[in-house]
């Protein structure tokens, strides 16, 4: 058993030195001139989100479609089919569900004691770890006092300490940037070889948006590429054999940019850099949906020549890469590479294709028992039912409740102040709207107690209450940005059209209460998926209106949103932190929470502030949700199910003639 070094932060942020982990063996290596042919398998996990036990907290029960615990079983399986094997965790780790939660916010972590992701993580025997955005959701101290817990070290090679400067000659990283693994390995024909295996490891520079409150004055994060150029020459320098990018990063454009949060593609074009495991997007890679990429082979799983491998989220996949490294003359090569994501579950037969590793469940018991304990606690009553089917096509009631909650908070803290007087509208997204998630991932509260799961069902996210003030012109803006959640509809064909862009995050699909709107999706989208302005002209919010009164390009409005959009997460014109007029550091959780524990009993149902332009021609326009959205479909005149997908789905048609039931 290796012994692992533990990375540790110091309380000023680190005085960083490379530090390189390595192997003493009796045994003497292969000569440099001795050719020989090596098989190594590369193991990712991503994006965890505190996900160790099998368990879905926010409907209380057990799952077989996510959970590091039966993803440890894939590991084991997995070790024991190769020779030789490294495992690596690519960040996302500490945050993202109510155990992450409970171990930072409601019973905090201490000094000493071991965060349940390391007490399960530890047992698998990691080789290292890389740093992912949602690490700072908790502030540094949080992650710091968390990773000490870790028997196994972390990189990062883009954050760095702010120096106030700016000074290139000041940078220290706030991380070790890589690390180059010693390792004795068998080769093909048995023999014992040494294999210098670099690892590097990169999170989106936009930390500094999203969490600005804990990061702004105390570090700086660079730009990906840029840290690739500066470390890979270094790495082969000091002898690394074969090179890894760790990247918390999706493949992104094929268009380089600078300060790129899904840089994964352009990586692949940096030399020296021999496999990529790569995250950040929730997606699973090699597999469908990459087919018309230059340069990417996404049956292969080969990116520009590289392999590559992204294992989904949550441990519902395992990422394996399994490399043929060849060395002539001292020099290793890749000579061949095979990636898969390996799942713990088959969608299309709903069945489990792994157990949960009992020593895994041992491991975090009485932390999990205390979160599912946490998240039963209750804290209201709601009237009427609150959920998320159909949050991407009519106002909503999962949003509404969140609206609410927020315009609440702010009119109650802004009177007697120079606010008081300036109209409140509240913004809120759906979170959990199927997509990229899977065809579970939606909120489902009945009438009745509403329990801390439910809100956690809510607002998945810890992000806190922050108020921005803003013009009409501005308003319209952002709600042209959030109105490119859809594609456009040609009113000249019959056949079926699909009303919802699946490529467009639902997180960025903004709501905004306390205005009325059409959104007209006969008329192209404004702005393109990632913000920029695609049609200057397109303009598909109609009638937009404050207290029956078109809004005027000079009116003022304080809208409330959280720290992610308000910091300028999500690329929305006018929103670049510099406008916020309310910064709380309550979470918008519990805002919701502290809403519901005041009124005692609500009324979520939406209010139908907003709707679709109404479209007259015969138009044939689907869009998909939850099979179990069914039974409310039934209830409503403009929507119609129509059948149940292999991807486990349901396929529905909406009636753009007609407005939206009630």
């Amino acid at each position: 058993m290796k012994k692992a070094n533990k990375h540790m932060l110091t309380a000023c942020l680190l005085s960083t030195s490379l530090i390189v982990s390595a192997l003493t063996f009796s045994q003497t290596p292969v000569s440099a001139q001795t050719s020989s042919t090596l098989k190594l398998r590369l193991l990712e996990t991503t994006d965890i989100h505190t996900n160790i036990v099998n368990y879905d907290y926010y409907q209380d029960k057990s799952t077989d479609e996510f959970g590091l615990a039966k993803t440890a079983t894939l590991i084991k399986k997995a070790r024991e089919e190769a020779k030789n094997s490294i495992l690596i965790d690519n960040g996302d780790l500490l945050q993202g569900n109510p155990l992450g939660d409970y171990v930072a916010k409601i019973d905090p972590l201490k000094d000493g004691e071991t965060h349940p992701v390391y007490k399960a993580m530890n047992l698998l025997d990691y080789d290292l770890g890389n740093i992912g955005n949602h690490e700072f959701n908790f502030g540094l101290e949080h992650l710091e006092r968390s990773i000490k817990g870790a028997d196994f070290p972390y990189i990062n090679s883009n954050v760095y300490v702010d120096d106030k400067d700016n000074n290139p000659a000041n940078d220290k990283n706030l991380f070790t940037p890589y690390q180059i693994l010693d390792r004795k390995f068998k080769d093909e024909s048995g023999k014992e070889v040494t294999l210098k295996v670099g690892v590097i490891g990169f999170v989106p520079p936009q930390i500094m948006q999203w969490d600005k409150a804990n990061l702004e004055g105390k570090v700086v994060a660079k730009d990906i590429l840029e840290s690739a150029n500066k470390y890979v020459p270094e790495m082969k320098q000091k002898g690394a054999d074969i090179i890894v990018a760790v990247a918390h990063s999706g493949l992104g454009p094929v268009e380089s940019a600078a300060n790129l949060e899904n840089a994964s593609y352009q990586l692949s074009k940096i030399e020296g850099i021999d496999a990529i495991l790569f995250g950040h997007s929730h997606l699973v890679f090699p597999g469908p949906g990459f087919e018309n990429i230059e340069g990417v082979d996404g049956t292969k799983g080969i990116i520009n020549g590289k392999p590559a491998v992204m294992p989904g989220y949550w441990g519902n996949n395992l990422g394996v890469i399994d490399l043929t490294l060849t060395q002539e003359n001292g020099k290793w090569k890749v000579a061949d590479s095979a990636s898969k994501a390996v799942p713990i579950y088959d969608k299309t037969n709903k069945a489990s294709l792994a157990d949960a590793d009992q020593a895994i469940l041992d491991a975090v018991k009485e932390d999990h028992d205390h979160t599912v304990e946490w998240v039963r606690s209750a804290v209201g009553t709601t009237t009427s039912p609150i959920f998320s089917y159909f949050a991407l096509v009519q106002d909503d009631p999962s949003i509404q409740i969140v609206t609410n909650a927020q315009k609440w908070y702010v009119e109650k803290n802004i009177k007697g102040t120079e606010y008081d007087g300036i109209p409140v509208l509240s913004a809120g997204a759906p979170f959990k709207a199927g997509g990229r998630n899977g065809a579970s991932y939606y909120t489902n509260i009945p009438a009745g107690t509403i329990a801390i799961k439910n809100v956690s069902d809510l607002y998945i996210y810890p992000n806190t209450l922050k108020a921005v003030m803003i013009n009409g012109s501005q308003l319209q803006e952002w709600l042209e940005r959030s109105a490119g959640q859809y594609n456009q509809i040609d009113v000249k064909k019959t056949e079926e059209q699909p009303l919802v862009n699946e490529a467009f995050p639902t997180y960025n699909f903004d709501v905004i209460d306390g205005v009325t709107y059409q959104v007209d999706v006969t008329e192209p989208s404004k702005y393109a998926i990632d913000g920029k302005l695609a049609d200057e002209k397109a303009n598909r919010i109609k009638n937009l209106s404050y207290n029956g009164k078109p809004v005027k390009a000079e009116d003022k409005f304080i809208v409330v949103t959280n720290n992610y959009r308000a910091g300028g997460g999500g690329n929305f014109p006018g929103l670049d932190g510099t406008n916020i007029v309310i910064d709380s550091p309550d979470e918008n959780r519990q805002v919701v929470i502290d809403y519901i524990l005041s009124e005692k009993t609500i009324n979520p149902a939406a209010d139908q502030n907003w709707a679709f332009a109404p479209v007259n021609a015969k138009v044939n326009v689907t869009f998909t949700t939850a099979p179990e959205a069914k039974p409310f479909a039934e209830k409503m005149s403009n929507l119609k199910y129509i059948n149940t997908l292999e991807s486990g789905f349901a396929k529905y048609s909406i009636d753009l003639s007609k407005p939206a039931s009630k």
